[in-house]
């Protein structure tokens, strides 16, 4: 069995559920070490984060992950226990095996393997993991990032591993994600018995004609890196439960997934006019999570991936910023050039995750190359 499969399992066996750590970023820093990188340890609130770095030169590279997971689900729907990390054929199983403990083993054998051949080696390699990547996302990457930022320790590269595949091992990357913009938007009514409406407003009635203009709004068409900016509601809720009432209030959560060709602003501002016209009693809370970012193509980082996966896997990987979003969104307002590569995302968060023991090691391999490509003079 090779390092990089002894490794994911020693992580995959710990159950880090999300903000919880539990120790895997101490195996992490204890591998490390020895390798000449500086560990430091930056907790915020509940959350674990690992800063380590070898080198003091540009350029630099990070590898970028988490180890908390989401909950396993119903345990007796498993094929083996979810933290046993069983081996079934070229199968391994585990919550976390794909999304993302597995690509931090890869991460470690193949800088292991990189500085062991090229001791000397221009540059510098760092680490950033944290326990909140799952969860709340408010305590993990994105302070680290901010202290980082306020001692001016910069970065020119960073590899996220989440996993970007889709079909086959390294058919896609992520060189962008969208952005994020969620709001709950409450109208209110006057309640009363459904028997006399004219005593009572209703607030599902006066809102419905203001959220059907706002599902067929065309935000925009996207552009070269993104597609068109879309607008989802995932709940409504209103009314007391009873059939005679008409209800006060109505509160509805939507979501923008938008590209480069808006800003949170210009998307309030539609919104906000569209009620407006409607003239609703409305209050609207907003939430960013994160706004769209985008790795040029002709950038050394995706060059030097789509050179490692040819040579690794004998094809280039397609680019693509579809998906949910990452921590690569914190990483990118620095200025770093960000990409997301790792296993394939088919299981993530379901029942009986999993990933290949092949891919893993071809994955391990592809990291090596492109350390090899970004740090070694040719």
């Amino acid at each position: 069995m090779s390092e990089t499969i002894q490794l994911a399992q020693q992580l995959l066996r710990i159950d880090s559920v999300t903000p919880n750590d539990k120790g895997c970023q101490q195996l992490i820093g204890n591998y490390l070490e020895p390798l000449g990188f500086s560990i430091e340890h930056m907790p915020f609130g509940d959350v674990s984060n690992l800063w380590a770095r070898k080198g003091s030169e540009g350029p630099f590279i990070v590898f970028a992950g988490h180890t908390d997971v989401v909950p396993t689900g119903p345990e007796n729907e498993w094929k083996y226990p979810p933290f046993s990390a069983q081996i079934d054929g070229d199968m391994l199983y585990a919550r976390g095996a794909a999304d993302m403990k597995s690509s931090i083993a890869c991460f470690m054998v193949a800088s292991k393997r990189f500085i062991e051949k090229f001791p000397d080696h221009a540059g510098s390699i760092g680490y950033l993991i944290t326990s909140d990547e799952e969860g709340p996302a408010v305590d993990g990457t994105v302070k680290v990032i901010e202290a980082l930022e306020a001692r001016q320790e910069k970065f020119d590269y960073c590899l996220v591993g989440e996993p970007s595949s889709d079909q086959k091992l390294g058919d896609s990357i992520k060189n962008g994600r969208r952005g994020s913009l969620s709001g709950t938007l409450t109208v209110q009514g006057i309640q009363g018995h459904i028997a006399y409406p004219e005593l009572a407003e209703n607030p599902i009635h006066t809102l419905a004609p203001a959220l059907e203009q706002l599902v067929h709004v065309q935000w925009d068409h996207g552009n070269e890196y993104f597609p068109p900016t879309s607008l989802q509601i995932s709940n409504i809720n209103g009314g007391t439960g009873a059939t005679n009432v008409i209800p006060g209030h109505v509160e509805v959560q939507f979501n923008f997934r938008f590209s480069t060709e808006h800003t949170p602003e210009t998307l309030k501002e539609g919104v906000h006019a569209i009620l407006d016209h409607h003239n609703l009693n409305y209050d609207l809370q907003w939430n960013l999570s994160g706004l769209p970012f985008i790795t040029p193509a002709e950038g050394e980082l995706i060059q030097a991936v789509k050179q490692a996966t040819q040579s690794v896997m004998g094809y280039e990987p397609k680019l693509s910023t579809g998906g949910g979003t990452s921590d690569g969104r914190f990483i990118a307002t620095t200025g770093a050039q960000v990409i997301e590569l790792g296993p394939l995302n088919a299981t993530i968060h379901k029942v009986n995750e999993c990933v290949s023991v092949t891919d893993l090691n071809h994955l391990t391999e592809i990291y090596y190359q492109i350390l090899v490509n970004l740090l070694i003079q040719k």
